[in-house]
């Protein structure tokens, strides 16, 4: 097994782990100086509390805290989060990948990888999942749950599942308004009234934005509404009804040489210029029901219903496709608490399935120069469908000792079936798997935990990948599912250091899923390749470094994930690196926050050098950004604005890379450039 990190670059967290503890909460959530309601602490403090139930690592996003900044897309999301890389690939789609999960299947009209959930319901399903309802100031707080551990929410994927809750009329304003505006044309506005009227509450929201892009021809717009409604019949029984619509459009510049990157990044593909490549989401619709029964002998069950349609206009490279999806989904979960031999156990039985509805598919014609459609070249459909049964329990063996025991079924079903201009290209897959799961995590004490787990993943292709990466256009072909086995350990606490948590982990990848772009500018061929191995740590630390009454309190916080993947032993590309990610990823920010609100802060982002190709033979450069923000939140919770800077020092970079096969050595067009020099501004108020 390779090395998995230089003891040098993690000496502060493994001396936090030894430090000695302040008497401070392990599951206290982390705020600076943001106000909030009782309703949202409490909700953050049990979500705290369920992720510290998990013998894994997870992370906790507080909107509230992200919020003192441009919140423009899913990457600003996830900042300063350890274990994911969240980087914009130029508009709304992000490249995101948890434990190298997706590595290479995203950024794009599909993200692969990672299980997401919209207030614990499905929006992931056979077709991947589509990035256009990814509004982030519809958010109250997003939960992450690295690998194997989310389990309990029926997720098999190896990077493993994010849950984006959305406000309620419990934490949300009557009525709140918030501005966004900054370098290149960039505009965002949002509009949202939340209440509580008795047994029922509700929250609506509308929001919409603007911008012109870094590079030439990467405009982009968007629009869209999110509400919920809940009522609560009784003390034993809830329901809640949601919905999500958005519409965005984006246009596509395409991506650069690392010779164009140092000398001209703000350029966009010449053959993207000459197509005028774009990709209109027509509008997307979510729209979901869970209620929630509590029984009296301390369990209770949550039915979910969910109906997902997400058409798509995709028109990059020589052709067009007009693609239709619509997915319908099931959740029913039963969760109690006993005494099973004197000790306290707590039971988890799930099922969920999402299948794909009969107009699922899509028609392919050619285009010529400019922006004319040609005539129809191909129609073919897709069907698909997951089902998850998992069953899970956590016992504790002794006092603070809990063991974790699970395993889950999944039932995959793919098809694909071209039916013009020739029919009979059909391939039809159905493949039962299993995923155990094994788990330990000891409280030592209220501000120190260990744990660690091996568990079994699996994830299989999406069924329009069986006829994108054939190479004959009429016959699509076989692809098996991806699985991993992992072992994962790590520890989590406070201590005279701060709040830290530290987990290593080590994966052996059969069939992993990867896309490799063989000619530039055309659609990327998906594939099972050998034996893979992923590993890596993921560390986070927040420190107070100097506080006094009255005066205020200087902060640092700090996420690092080390990264190494890499074939086995593979007989063309030995143990080669995996390309597309940087093997080293490191966010800090230093900031003082003032005790009438007002807060100063600088921030870096710095990543190591990412292969371009599976061939090692070409890399896109390390880079190191800075940053700064200032602002002030007011003590009565009404006014907030704020200054966010971005790259201070204009560095030319790449942000993120589409790897090819085998370059030769040559600096071929497989990066999108980062984001120059910026500078956002914002405001908000709150009518409470």
């Amino acid at each position: 097994m390779r090395s998995v990190l230089p003891l040098s670059s993690c000496l502060g967290l493994l001396a936090a782990i030894t430090a000695t503890p302040p008497a401070l909460a392990a599951q206290s959530v982390e705020l600076g100086q943001v106000l909030i309601t009782d309703e949202e602490q409490s909700e953050l403090t049990a979500a705290s509390e369920r992720l510290r139930e998990i013998p894994g690592a997870s992370n906790l996003v507080d909107m509230q805290r992200v919020g003192q900044g441009r919140v423009a897309s899913n990457q600003d999301v996830l900042a300063y989060q350890p274990g994911v890389f969240a980087q914009s690939a130029g508009n709304d789609g992000i490249k995101l990948s948890i434990r190298g999960s997706g590595i290479n299947r995203a950024p794009g009209a599909h993200g692969s990888g990672v299980y997401t959930m919209f207030d614990g319901l499905p929006l992931t399903g056979p077709g991947g999942t589509p990035y256009e309802l990814f509004e982030p100031q519809w958010l109250s707080r997003a939960e992450v749950l690295r690998g194997a551990n989310g389990f309990d929410q029926g997720a098999l994927a190896l990077g493993g599942a994010i849950n984006y809750v959305t406000h309620t009329g419990y934490d949300a304003a009557p009525l709140q308004v918030r501005y966004e505006v900054g370098s290149r044309g960039y505009q965002h506005r949002h509009i949202s009234s939340g209440q509580v009227l008795g047994n029922l509450d509700y929250y609506v929201a509308l929001t919409d934005s603007e911008y012109d892009g870094y590079q030439a021809h990467s405009s982009g717009s968007a629009k869209g509404i999110a509400a919920n409604v809940g009522y609560r019949f009784n003390p034993n029984l809830e329901t809640r009804f949601y919905l999500r619509y958005r519409e965005t459009e984006n246009d596509l510049a395409g991506r650069l040489t690392k010779d164009q990157i140092k000398h001209d990044p703000r350029a966009a593909n010449a053959a993207y210029l000459a197509r005028d490549d774009s990709r209109p989401q027509p509008g997307s619709t979510w729209v979901a029901n869970k209620t929630t029964f509590y029984l009296e002998d301390d369990a209770r069950v949550e039915a979910g219903l969910v109906y997902h349609d997400f058409p798509m206009d995709l028109r990059e490279g020589p052709m067009r496709l007009k693609v239709a999806y619509t997915d319908v989904s099931g959740t029913l979960n039963y969760f109690r608490r006993d005494t099973l031999l004197g000790r306290e156990s707590k039971t988890t039985l799930g099922w969920r399935t999402t299948k794909h509805l009969p107009n699922s598919g899509a028609s392919q014609f050619a285009r010529t120069s400019g922006d004319n459609f040609g005539a129809r070249s191909r129609d073919f459909s897709y069907q698909g469908s997951d089902t998850v049964l998992h069953a899970s329990n956590d016992l504790e063996l002794i006092p603070d000792l809990w063991l974790t025991t699970g395993l889950a079924m999944i039932y995959t079903r793919r098809e694909s079936d071209v039916s013009y201009p020739l029919t009979g290209g059909k391939v039809s897959q159905h493949d039962w798997d299993y995923a155990p799961r094994l788990g330990l995590r000891y409280d030592i004490s209220p501000q120190l935990q260990v744990y660690g787990n091996l568990s079994r993943s699996v994830e299989p292709p999406h069924p329009w990948s069986l006829i994108w990466s054939s190479p004959v256009a009429t016959q699509p072909i076989d692809l098996q599912n991806q699985t991993a086995t992992t072992l994962e350990l790590g520890a989590r606490g406070d201590s005279a250091l701060g709040r830290w948590d530290l987990a290593w982990y080590y994966s052996q990848v059969r069939h992993e899923l990867l896309a490799v772009e063989i000619v530039p500018g055309l659609p990327a061929k998906e594939i099972n390749a050998s034996a893979t191995v992923h590993q890596g740590v993921e560390a986070g630390l927040d420190t107070t470094l100097w506080e006094q009454a009255g005066t205020g309190k200087l902060s640092l916080r700090q996420a690092y994930t080390f990264s190494d993947f890499h074939y086995r032993d593979d007989e063309q590309f030995g143990d080669n690196r995996l390309p597309g990610i940087p093997m080293h990823y490191y966010q800090g920010e230093l900031r003082y926050d003032w005790p009438n609100g007002f807060y100063a802060g600088v921030n870096t982002q710095m990543a190591s050098k990412v292969q371009v190709d599976y061939a090692n033979s070409y890399h896109a450069d390390a880079y190191a950004l800075l940053g700064a923000r200032l602002g002030w939140d007011s003590p009565k919770q009404d006014w907030q604005t704020w200054l966010d800077l971005r790259n201070l020092t204009n560095k030319r970079y790449a942000a993120t890379v589409t790897p090819g096969y085998n370059d030769a050595g040559q600096d071929i067009a497989r990066s999108t450039p980062g984001e120059g020099f910026g500078v956002y501004a914002g405001v908000s108020y709150s009518f409470r």
